[in-house]
């Protein structure tokens, strides 16, 4: 691609570099000038403008941004993905839906290398999506780059991005009570809410007293495709009273505890092939926290393990959020 100033009688077909005010009217940068456009200027005492003007073997800026968006996710559909149409270089992609990212990163990384015109920015790996969210956009930073390296990038990336949609549809709560405990209600509107959010239905809630024999029974007994427990007194040990009905009800514990802050205690197990999250105290509120993390990756049937789980740590600090009894920094008098 040249680009630089041009005599007028040169510039019909080239692209107006910036923008242009003549008479009443606004030529855009971006413009394709034709003879019109050039009279116009004419007009205006303007002696030259500066363009880009395409070589043998240039693309287009939305043209490369379409090829670049198609080859990034060929199948939306599939990808759970709507692909917006190019304008100046730019295509985004939406969520068509609630569900969790999930990013080819090596592959992104290797596109982003091609050509420092070729670029595409994400959101973070595993983020939980919403309807009509934004994902990723792709721009083309110039006027035109070069079909090769378009070919290029969109031969690394292909099929980069998607997203994974909820693959369970109901929940199931139990919470426990303890006599001067925190109350209930807010905690089970936080936890619906986050349920509601991932396209899931909380379909029960059973509230019962915090003891390992009761909880194992309402866990035997609840509803849902996946299970969670809200315990009165936050889960202190991997044998304390929620892990341990877990077990007595013929379950295992993978992982207790976790390196995010605010959701340290939390554990991750299953029941009889239904997943169970022992949720921490802090998903009473509905800030952000490392339960929201965990939640939306096993909803969305992304494999979730300890491994997993301790990589959360870089990254893992979230805001502190009002309602913890000891917030992490002690107030200065």
């Amino acid at each position: 691609m040249k680009f630089g100033p041009v005599p007028l009688a040169q510039a019909s077909g080239a692209i107006l570099a910036h923008s242009v005010k003549v008479g009443g009217q606004k030529l855009r940068k971006g413009t394709t000038l034709t003879a019109e456009h050039i009279a116009t200027l004419e007009r205006s005492d303007l002696a030259e403008v500066i363009v880009a003007r395409l070589e043998p073997g240039d693309c287009h800026e939305d043209e490369a941004a379409t090829l670049l968006a198609a080859a990034l996710v060929p199948s939306p559909e599939k990808a759970n993905l709507r692909v917006t149409k190019a304008f100046t270089g730019r295509v985004n992609l939406l969520a068509d839906g609630p569900s969790v990212v999930v990013l080819d990163v090596n592959a992104l990384q290797r596109f982003n290398q091609v050509h420092p015109m070729i670029t595409v920015a994400t959101v973070p790996q595993y983020q939980q999506m919403g309807a009509g969210g934004m994902v990723a956009t792709i721009k083309v930073i110039s006027y035109a780059v070069p079909h090769a390296d378009v070919r290029r990038a969109s031969e690394l990336a292909h099929g980069a991005i998607r997203l994974s949609a909820p693959e369970y549809r109901t929940a199931g709560l139990i919470v426990t009570d303890i006599p001067g405990g925190p109350p209930n209600e807010k905690g089970i509107a936080a936890i619906r809410g986050r349920v509601e959010a991932l396209g899931m239905k909380l379909t029960e809630v059973q509230v019962v007293p915090h003891r390992t024999g009761e909880l194992a029974e309402a866990l035997a007994s609840l509803e849902g495709d996946l299970a969670m427990i809200l315990t009165g007194s936050a889960t202190s040990d991997e044998n304390d009273v929620a892990p341990a009905a877990l077990r007595l009800a013929g379950g295992k514990v993978d992982r207790f505890g976790m390196p995010v802050d605010p959701g340290n205690l939390l554990f991750l197990g299953g029941l009889r092939g239904r997943p169970v999250i022992g949720l921490p105290g802090c998903a009473r509120s509905p800030a952000l926290n490392g339960a929201d993390w965990v939640l939306s990756r096993v909803a969305c049937g992304i494999e979730t393990t300890g491994a997993d789980i301790a990589a959360m740590g870089v990254g893992g600090l979230l805001k502190e959020i009002p309602s913890r009894p000891q917030p992490r920094a002690a107030k200065i008098k």
